[in-house]
């Protein structure tokens, strides 16, 4: 039976809460519509999982420090300037239910709003370890390329599979594995220990992103499909799977729906059963448990305490979430 998340994070309770509260602290602006914003974006925040990979991997390599408390906090608000833009990006009107900040404040003041949280997050960063700005730094690159790569396929619907995980790598994978990076570096300077976390996370993040997939297309473990990926022309593993192993008449016909009519449900759905028949799922299913498998084998090489038992639950809720 799977633990929830709020039993995972029983060990860090304490320190969750201090990360609360600096977080709140480290959005405050004498703005005051920015200062409302920020606290419609505390009060609708998600699972805040990024800050437990920080917490927890600290934890794992010698303890919890001051610095973990800044990583943790620096994290969560690349996290959020970065949802903050995606909505910008992907014109989305909601975002965990609630109403995005572009959807109440429009375009420009969202766009704004996230450049806020980065200035906020790299004036955090230059006041602890330099190590932490530069692991941040090597991040919000690379989500940035991976977006444009992501942007600049989809136009083309030309994506196999290197190219899908150079863009979940890079747009995913990054953020992850630089919160299991920022806690170890924030508890050691041993700069082989601190690649091994940005590796396990790199492995992670990337079994996480296609979890997220999955929830897309849904099956009987996850509910029911969404098509969004469809409907914003994103190719996924189990789209471009199921595409590669059908004839080229069919592949025209897929590629031609998601390209021409994929505002049209009745024709996403004809691409979602497409994709079940020809075994999309079950191969994405695979190919992240193998992922999932390569992130415990390098957690199984650090030393095993609190901090590690509490990333293996991590590890196993990213993959068997039901949303």
């Amino acid at each position: 039976m799977q633990l929830s998340l709020s039993k995972i994070k029983e060990p860090i309770d304490q320190e969750l809460t201090e990360f609360q509260k600096k977080f709140r602290q480290s959005m405050k602006s004498s703005v005051p519509l920015l200062d409302r914003i920020t606290y419609y974006i505390v009060k609708t925040k998600g699972k805040q999982m990024r800050p437990m990979f920080v917490f927890f991997s600290a934890k794992m390599a010698g303890g919890i420090t001051a610095d973990t408390h800044t990583g943790a906090a620096l994290i969560e608000l690349l996290h959020t300037a970065s949802l903050v833009h995606d909505d910008v990006v992907d014109d989305s009107m909601k975002r965990r239910g609630f109403f995005s900040i572009n959807a109440l404040w429009k375009n420009k003041i969202a766009v704004l709003v996230g450049d806020y949280l980065l200035a906020k997050g790299l004036l955090l960063s230059i006041d602890g370890n330099v190590n932490l700005l530069k692991i941040m730094s090597n991040a919000v690159r690379d989500m940035s390329e991976g977006e444009l790569l992501q942007i600049e396929k989809a136009r083309l619907l030309d994506i196999d599979e290197s190219v899908y995980f150079d863009i979940i790598r890079q747009k995913t994978a990054s953020l992850i594995s630089a919160a299991c990076a920022v806690g170890v570096a924030s508890a050691t300077d041993n700069e082989a220990t601190v690649e091994k976390a940005k590796q396990l996370g790199e492995q992670l993040g990337i079994a996480f992103q296609m979890q997220d997939d999955l929830f897309d297309l849904g099956n009987d473990n996850i509910g029911k499909p969404k098509g969004i990926d469809i409907k914003e022309k994103k190719l996924t593993l189990p789209i471009i799977y199921a595409l590669k192993n059908t004839d080229k008449k069919k592949r025209r016909q897929i590629k031609n729906i998601i390209k021409r009519h994929h505002n049209n449900k009745q024709k996403v759905a004809e691409v979602i059963d497409f994709i079940h028949s020809s075994g999309g799922i079950d191969y994405t299913k695979k190919i992240m448990n193998e992922y999932q498998e390569r992130a415990n084998e390098i957690l199984f090489s650090f030393p095993d305490n609190v901090g590690r038992r509490g990333l293996q639950q991590l590890i196993e809720y990213t993959t068997q979430r039901k949303k």
